[in-house]
């Protein structure tokens, strides 16, 4: 096939929406810049940077047909792409070499040499802190002792064992689904290391928390706190145990319009121990930036559920190290090691082909949140396992804490049940104690509304309950267009509450219209994902304007904001140059988030977004109450459709198949 063949063929993708623009560009790109190229290296270039568009850092070249099948190739790419190109400037080996060359064949995988780098970084960090185990400090048996409660002698604690195989070495994954006591159990290993450390050094650690949304930063910091104050240790380790937790672009030091951060290999942070909250949202570039800027003997604890969403950029970096997590695989001389440390005998988890890495991940699999009553958390366990059946019981069952619209919204539009609640459809709860819609926050933001002249501390103080009674209640889609997307569902909600009188119009900005960033602003310390409620707050003149007011964490704020008692920030929506209202949010923009009352609606159209993984963090992010809206035959999709990220991630740590 002709050079010329090639991309008209590829053009001919576009057209039908099997490649992006951008793919086609990219490989016209390559042509440009040899004009010698193989058709086949072109065709191979622009699946792989359609498959990056999808988060997948790389074309596995083995797994041709099942992309092809899925992303309805054309055979003729797929017989082009199975072949082995001839060597090119534009190809470089597993090596790296040729160095400008941007496409990398490594193996049997082809990258674009940007993510090809990344996850070679990410595996070298990973590996070097796996063999770099600290010994055994003195003492460890007694301080897990005091820590944690006896247990009998079959059973295993599994955030005890977290713990001690954390303070054990370098790296370590702790990994559970929600309500496990992964923030309990952090905070009780920090309080473990910063002990065992003042008993040898005058100086504590210096510890950093992080989480990589403003959303996933604020939520830790505020039952870090609580877990903080209960921590059975002196009170020079508490005072040493951080409770200001910031986003991964700020303790990185992000630069505007750049790739690049201020903390690298050259310039690293200032820190002895990492802690990284909702590790299941950090993507490979991230990952490759905090392995870069992390000393080298610093400790790096990732924190996250391994069974969400993979994040919306490419990889599926704690994914790949947690996936063998469920069944635990230990080698001998682990299990002989936490029987003396722990105390735990995990000798049932011992494994012939354990590796490194799996010596470093514990998994925590007891859930305090949902007890063996709790819908949620069963049909959690239900969606996780892929048991339709059990999925299906669940949800024809009357339940306290579940109602399921089996036919859509088609009898009550979502319009009237995110403004109302649902309340109806729940089994019986107690009095005055009810599932709640948006009515709920914009009632109390006109209850609770201070005097005219009151002061800025009573406003601050307002804002903040406003923003608290806004979190009780959260639609999520799984889509942003069509019927069940998130656009026209915020369209409907806003004229649904504009007719009941809840809110003053339902256009432009408005007392009370929840916005959501859509891009990072440094100057406004304000990161893609963040929410805040529109009020009427007092301006420096006195007068009362509308302003953006978003919940201030600690960890995230500017100097002049940690010198302040504020709780909110308040920022005139002149200076928002990109939100979007969020009555409706997208399951992926709800991660690191929870609402006492979700509702999460599934299109009836097929949908490649329509997951197991996409469900499953839709229904966790309910405290205590989910609507479900979606028929059995988009219920029946999401369970059977599950996300794959290709990479090789898992291969460069040495990770069986």
């Amino acid at each position: 096939m002709s050079l010329e063949a090639t991309l008209a063929l590829l053009d001919d993708g576009v057209e039908q929406h099997r490649l992006r623009p951008l793919d086609a560009a990219f490989a016209r790109f390559l042509a440009e810049r040899d004009a010698q190229v193989e058709p086949r290296l072109l065709v191979m270039a622009a699946l792989a940077s359609r498959l990056l568009g999808d988060g997948h850092p790389c074309l596995d070249l083995q797994a041709l047909d099942v992309l092809g099948a899925e992303y309805d190739w054309p055979t003729a790419w797929i017989e082009l792409a199975r072949g082995t190109p001839t060597p090119s400037p534009l190809l470089a080996g597993p090596d790296g070499l040729p160095a400008p060359a941007p496409l990398v064949l490594d193996r049997h995988r082809l990258y674009l040499r940007r993510y090809w780098r990344y996850e070679c970084n990410v595996a070298r960090g990973i590996l070097t802190r796996l063999h770099t185990d600290e010994t055994p400090v003195e003492g460890l048996r007694g301080e897990l002792q005091r820590l944690f409660a006896a247990t009998p002698d079959d059973a295993v604690d599994w955030p005890r064992v977290a713990c001690a195989l954390a303070a054990r070495g370098a790296f370590s994954v702790i990994t559970g689904g929600p309500g496990t006591g992964k923030t309990t159990t952090v905070v009780r290993l920090l309080g473990l290391l910063q002990t065992l450390h003042l008993r040898e050094q005058s100086k504590p650690l210096r510890i950093r928390l992080a989480a990589p949304t403003g959303k996933a930063a604020a939520r830790l910091n505020t039952s870090i706190a609580r877990q903080i104050a209960q921590l059975d240790v002196d009170e020079s380790v508490r005072a040493a145990i951080p409770m200001e937790v910031e986003t991964l672009h700020r303790l990185l030091g992000a630069r505007p319009d750049s790739r690049h951060y201020a903390y690298n290999q050259r310039h690293p942070l200032h820190l002895d121990v990492l802690v990284v909250d909702e590790a299941s949202m950090i993507d490979l570039e991230m990952m490759a930036a905090v392995l870069d800027a992390l000393p080298p003997r610093a400790r790096l604890i990732l924190l996250g559920d391994k069974d969400q969403l993979s994040s919306v950029e490419a990889g599926a970096v704690l994914g790949d190290l947690g996936r063998r997590a469920e069944q635990a695989h230990y080698g001998a001389s682990t299990a002989a090691w936490l029987r003396d440390t722990s105390g735990d005998d995990v000798s049932a988890f011992v494994r012939d082909d354990a590796t490194p890495l799996d010596q470093h991940v514990a998994m925590l699999r007891d859930s305090h949140r949902f007890d063996a009553a709790s819908g949620i958390g069963r049909l959690a366990a239900a969606v996780n396992a892929g048991d339709a059946r059990g999925v299906h019981a669940l949800l024809a069952s009357r339940s306290t804490d579940i109602a399921w619209l089996p036919d859509g919204a088609a009898d009550t539009p979502l319009a009237v049940i995110a403004t109302e609640g649902d309340a109806d459809r729940f089994a019986s709860a107690p009095s005055g104690d009810a599932p709640r819609g948006f009515r709920f926050y914009l009632d109390r933001l006109q209850q609770l509304r201070p005097l005219a002249q009151a002061d800025h501390a009573i406003y601050q103080h307002w804002a903040h309950q406003v923003l608290d009674a806004f979190n009780h209640f959260q639609l999520l889609c799984a889509v942003r267009q069509g019927p069940a997307g998130t656009e026209q569902l915020n369209r409907e909600i806003a004229a649904k509450l504009y007719a009941s009188g809840l809110i003053e119009t339902d256009r432009g900005w408005y007392e009370g219209r929840p916005v959501m960033m859509t891009h990072n602003d440094y100057s406004l310390g304000l990161m893609n994902g963040d929410v805040g409620i529109t009020l009427r707050m007092p301006a420096t003149d006195g007068t009362l304007r509308l302003y953006a007011a978003f919940p201030l964490t600690r960890g995230a704020s500017s100097r002049a904001d940690e010198a302040s008692e504020d709780v909110v920030r308040c920022v005139l929506p002149s200076r928002l140059g990109e939100v979007e209202t969020v009555y409706a949010m997208t399951v992926h923009k709800s991660q690191g988030s929870e609402f006492e009352h979700t509702a999460l609606v599934l299109p009836e159209e097929a949908s490649p977004i329509l997951t197991r993984e996409l469900l499953y963090t839709g229904i966790t992010r309910a405290r205590r109450w989910l609507s479900l809206i979606g028929t059995p035959a988009s219920l029946e999709q999401a369970l059977a459709q599950r996300t794959r990220r290709y990479s090789g991630l898992a291969e460069r740590l040495d990770l069986p198949p």
